[in-house]
């Protein structure tokens, strides 16, 4: 049963990670790590062939083995965050242009912290 769990977690997660690559906004690789993550608990062969995929495979091996994003990945990150920021400023009234400025600031912070590989 959690085998099962996991593998549709890991797909569910492939899918959004899939989505990612066309929006700009919803990050691709973080879903791409977790799918791996789940595929390493369900289908070892599925874990096998995202670990290696030519443009995943790094960033995931990265981030097993020291927790690191690259200096892109945080740019990029980082950019996504401001301009979210922007749009809750421009379309939100006051209190809740409040809620995406304390998330950018908490993730954008844990993000910047992260080692560089």
């Amino acid at each position: 049963m959690r085998r099962h769990f996991y593998l549709v977690c890991g797909l569910l997660s492939l899918g959004l990670g899939a989505i990612g690559a066309f929006l700009p906004l919803l990050p691709t690789v973080p879903f791409m790590i977790l799918a791996a993550f789940c595929f390493a608990r369900s289908s070892p062969a599925l874990e096998a062939r995202l670990v290696d995929h030519r443009h995943f495979g790094p960033h995931i091996r990265r981030w097993r083995e020291k927790g690191a994003i690259s200096r892109r990945g945080k740019k990029a990150a980082l950019t996504a965050f401001a301009f979210s920021v922007v749009l809750a400023l421009v379309f939100s009234p006051f209190p809740w242009f409040l809620i995406p400025v304390a998330a950018a600031l908490i993730g954008g912070t844990w993000i910047w912290t992260r080692p560089e590989g």
